[in-house]
């Protein structure tokens, strides 16, 4: 069964994480293994574990003093699993810790081809699009 789960960087799974981020985000566009760690340690992580194998995962990293406005970054989900709504209850249960936590806007720089998905969960386009890493992405956001 299909499980989302909230881990620290001291978690076994935080490894699969780490694997599962360089293989999907990372090493597709040539960035070296582990080089956008730099939150990890500050960062809420949430991944959806399957018979005790990692499908997806995201983070959420804190953007102000308050922690009312976070990030969410690293989202990934195995090649051949997307499109079959993990990324959605990731995402999902990471707005509802939000909301438990008394956030109130989550932003992410969503890759233009994934600007549908963030849209369908009710985050919003502002600002100019922009490149990262070479790719052309929009600031996205939603209040809670």
């Amino acid at each position: 069964m299909l499980e989302i789960k909230q881990i620290t960087i001291l978690d076994p799974l935080y490894q699969l994480e780490r694997e599962l981020r360089n293989k999907i985000l990372l090493r597709p566009i040539g960035i070296p293994d582990n080089a956008w760690e730099m939150n990890d340690d500050k960062a809420w992580h949430f991944v959806a574990i399957e018979n005790d194998h990692l499908l997806g995962c995201v983070i959420l990293v804190p953007i102000d003093s308050t922690k009312e406005k976070v990030q969410l970054m690293q989202m990934a989900v195995d090649t051949n699993l997307q499109g079959k709504g993990i990324g959605k209850l990731l995402v999902i249960e990471l707005l509802e810790f939000c909301k438990r936590q008394g956030i109130k806007e989550v932003t992410c720089h969503s890759r233009e081809y994934a600007n549908e998905f963030y849209r369908k969960l009710g985050f919003e386009i502002y600002d100019e699009p922009f490149e990262e890493a070479g790719i052309r992405h929009n600031h996205m956001r939603i209040n809670l």
